[in-house]
């Protein structure tokens, strides 16, 4: 039996992997400061297992870690325009949060059991865009935004504390989640929220950026996957199986909300938006981690189709 602590696990990828590993029957100790993007529902369905356990706290300001066999943070504040306006919460919980996991873990006593394993999620985002071709684990870390730039400086921490302390990490680098129980400042339920309320969809840079897209339950099995295999002491990307435009993920959008091919999206689109620090593209090799037999499964056509019902039903302030 496996025990994990998850940070950050009321968000959408930290509710996906604590569901994950509720499920395989692992003892999870989950931690999150309820910030107004957390989806508290999630706190009654995740007690409703009896090898669950809910810590309302700030990671920057927890004094205690329990003894377990890896730490699983997500805790983060992560998004973009947020950073761009203020940094502040950014760095408070970005990198001071992390190093303050970093010594909660190296100052844990040793003649119980090893120190756990620090599996530190990261994004695609720190590498910087890339207009061909995609990056690798060892390509250089070039921030374009505080977000970003507070997600390398962790990165960077972990290294450190690694080399000089012994501690013994995993890095994964994601690229852009999907999936529910997000809240609607990312894309996908902010368009769906903004439809709802019959709003022009601003869409930065004409919609010309391009992501790539990975389900959080994609995610989820990658997690377990490296947890499986043993490695540590190693970073992965970890990426979906479809690249688009964002004009292009919104219009898929749009004809799943009105369940119709739309001919004409002026009505629904405002293009006149451009936002400083705009990434143009994020791709990511992923070979190392699909050599551990991992690989996404979900497909975005279908996921998106039942992620817009469940907003059109579920309305998120």
């Amino acid at each position: 039996m496996k025990l994990v602590v998850i940070t950050g696990c009321l968000g959408l990828i930290g509710s996906h992997i604590t569901r994950k590993c509720l499920d395989l029957g692992w003892q999870v100790y989950g931690i999150d400061k309820c910030t107004y993007a957390a989806n508290v529902k999630f706190i009654d369905q995740f007690k409703s297992y009896k090898n669950f356990t809910f810590l309302k706290q700030d990671i920057a300001t927890l004094k205690h870690l329990p003894d377990c066999d890896y730490i699983i943070n997500l805790a983060a504040e992560s998004h973009v325009g947020n950073s761009i306006v203020d940094s502040t919460d950014f760095i408070h919980t970005n990198v001071m949060g992390v190093k303050n996991l970093l010594d909660l873990i190296r100052k844990k006593p040793k003649n119980v059991d090893d120190l756990p394993v620090f599996f530190h999620f990261s994004t695609d985002e720190v590498y910087g865009d890339i207009v061909e071709g995609d990056h690798t684990e060892t390509d250089n870390l070039k921030p374009s935004n505080p977000y970003s730039a507070s997600k390398a400086a962790a990165d960077m921490l972990i290294a450190a504390w690694s080399r000089t302390y012994g501690l013994n990490y995993v890095i994964v680098r994601p690229t852009n989640n999907y999936g529910v129980g997000q809240y609607p400042e990312k894309l996908i339920p902010l368009v769906i929220k903004l439809l709802q309320r019959g709003k022009k969809v601003r869409l930065h840079n004409k919609g010309e950026p391009t992501r790539n897209w990975l389900h959080s339950e994609d995610t989820a099995a990658a997690v377990v996957s490296i947890i499986n295999s043993g490695i540590k002491n190693e970073i992965f990307n970890i990426a979906g199986n479809i690249e688009q435009k964002n004009i292009d993920t919104v219009t898929k959008i749009i004809d799943c909300f009105h369940d119709q091919k739309i001919e004409d999206y002026t009505d629904f689109l405002d293009l006149g938006y451009e936002r400083l620090g705009q990434d143009v593209r994020y791709a990511l090799n992923d070979e190392k981690i699909k050599s551990l037999g991992w690989s996404p499964v979900k497909v975005f056509d279908e996921e998106i189709v039942k992620i817009v019902d469940f907003y059109k039903e579920d309305f998120k302030w």
